[in-house]
């Protein structure tokens, strides 16, 4: 196939005297309409839209009329037409295209004002297959194509937010458009039917369980631009997906300075760990430092719960992430303002913490409205150089888990609960990760090391320094069990952990050397089970 080019210098100024409008959310519309009508422009429409302008006692042609054929197949097809698409692609100072637009009657459309059906809305709340299909629109991305391909000539607009500059432009520029702006709405067109798209074909993905389509896009929406990305010389935006989950990009910020890249990363970090445990069963605090936790633990209440987080790592709390899995309390929030803290998460927060947050004014307060299904399916995405990484989801819990005891001694009651406890708070630490726990509290966590035996040596480390600074005799690891995101590869780990004071431990098994690591463990009398499933986070 080949193409056409014919280097046709474009318009600054268009003079908009035509505009074809059909949208599905109806924000701001006959105000936007009534203004351009004022200005004597010509107004088109189809359907919900032309009766909504008709009903507001504004001019407005059905675009049937224009065509001469009406809407058929339920509304399926209404725009998919030459003298629309005409109107939409012609080159208006190329003799050819007049010549074809007078030939066949078609008139220029200097403005075109879509918004889609609703598919992701649609999705979102759960609707069937044939609801889901007939909520993708066809007329519409073909309209906005044609229109942004041919921005030279025509605006178009995709969001009632830009009916503003429209508007403005119009205004200054004595009825027309500038190509600066049809340039800029034109990106903005691209990039909304790149992301509807990008919905709709990562839904049937996961309708029909293909889990590598050969063909994979991730999309969002604009939330904010941020004020630099991870370092200061880094620009950055927060965009955000057509995912429906419960986290940083769903929840309000009651309060406190912009959200920083980092501080988004973290707290979404934060949020999914503390996601982990069941707001019915318990109340549970996570605090996070670089996408890392620095103290978990549940408790009677958010309050007890987060003093014994704290005490875990007092000093890496400092200007951290709190994290709540239930609604902030008075009690909870008096304790948090006593240090520095960088934002807080919960699914909702009363009055009165309010109130008490309201005191520190550059603290964050996000209320998140619910809190995301740690067990739930999802991708998550990676960028490479010059590729995208894209996996399901780490749904794996403890709670789905068999735990297999491989060693002589069976753990008690008391370490299982502790070892289930460790194992769903490893999964959020970065490898090689190792994490003791006592009485459903972190007492040391080792982060992304190159060795696990580094791992466990440096959580250890931290938990004797928490100890000091508590003004203990005792390292918090003595009477601990310890967790392992993966197996062991030799027993000197599991030394470390044992010589940190642990009595039972909980690792997902599976190395050449399993057995050394068991008779390591009954040699030492500790307790030893085996998960089966492996929680890597790089």
């Amino acid at each position: 196939m080949s193409i056409t080019v014919k280097n046709i210098t474009p318009p600054d100024r268009v003079a908009l005297k035509r505009a074809l409008l059909s949208v599905s959310d109806k924000t701001g519309l006959i105000d936007f309409a009534r203004a351009l009508a004022a200005r004597g422009v010509e107004l088109l429409s189809t359907g919900g839209t032309c009766k909504a302008l008709a009903d507001a006692g504004l001019p407005v042609r059905d675009v049937s009329e224009v065509t001469g054929f009406p809407e058929i197949m339920d509304g399926r097809v209404k725009t998919l037409h030459p003298k629309v698409h005409g109107g939409l692609l012609a080159v208006r100072n190329d003799p050819e295209h007049v010549a074809a637009m007078e030939a066949h009657g078609i008139g220029g459309i200097d403005l075109l004002v879509v918004n889609l059906y609703p598919f992701e809305a649609t999705v979102a709340k759960g609707a069937d297959w044939a609801t889901a299909i007939e909520n993708i629109d066809i007329g519409g991305p073909a309209m906005i194509r044609a229109s942004a391909k041919n921005h030279a000539y025509v605006a178009v607009v995709v969001d009632p937010a830009r009916y503003a500059d429209v508007l403005a432009a119009l205004e200054a520029n004595d009825g027309a458009t500038t190509l600066d702006l049809r340039k800029s709405l034109a990106l903005e067109a691209f990039g909304r039917t790149a992301t509807y798209d990008a919905a709709i074909s990562n839904w049937i993905a996961a309708a029909i369980g293909e889990d590598a389509p050969k063909y994979r896009a991730v999309g969002g929406t604009l939330t904010e631009v941020m004020r630099y990305g991870e370092n200061p010389h880094q620009k950055a935006a927060f965009y955000k997906s057509a995912e429906v989950r419960p986290g940083v990009a769903t929840a309000v910020q009651v309060q406190g300075k912009q959200l920083s890249y980092n501080n988004i990363n973290d707290t979404d970090a934060a949020y999914e760990l503390v996601a982990e445990f069941d707001p019915a069963r318990t109340a549970a605090c996570a605090i996070i430092k670089h996408a890392n936790p620095c103290g978990v633990a549940e408790g009677a209440t958010l309050k007890e719960a987060y003093l014994k987080a704290l005490r875990c790592d007092p000093v890496s709390a400092f200007g951290g992430i709190i994290a709540f899995n239930q609604t902030l309390d008075a009690a909870a929030a008096e304790e948090i303002v006593k240090i520095f803290t960088e934002v807080i998460i919960a699914p909702d927060a009363t009055e009165e913490a309010k109130a008490i947050v309201a005191g520190k004014k550059n603290l964050r307060l996000l209320i998140a409205g619910g809190l995301p299904k740690a067990a739930a399916e999802g991708i998550t995405a990676k960028t490479v150089a010059g590729g995208v990484l894209v996996q399901s989801r780490d749904n794996g819990t403890v709670d789905g888990l068999t735990l297999k005891t491989v060693t002589k001694r069976a753990p008690s009651e008391a370490e299982l609960a502790d070892l289930a406890f460790a194992f769903r708070v490893c999964k959020h630490v970065k490898s090689n990760a190792i994490v003791y726990v006592k009485g459903l509290a972190t007492v040391g966590i080792g982060a992304g090391q190159m060795s696990r035996v580094d791992s466990a040596r440096i959580a250890a480390r931290k938990a004797a320094d928490a100890a000091a600074a508590a003004g203990e005799s005792e390292p918090l690891t003595k009477g601990s069990v310890a967790a392992s995101d993966a197996f062991f590869p030799f027993a000197d780990g599991l030394e470390v952990v044992i010589e940190a004071g642990a009595t039972a431990v909980v690792q997902p098994g599976g190395s050449m050397r399993d057995n050394e690591v068991f008779e390591a463990a009954d040699k030492a009398g500790i307790a030893m089970v085996t998960t089966g499933m492996r929680h890597f986070r790089h």
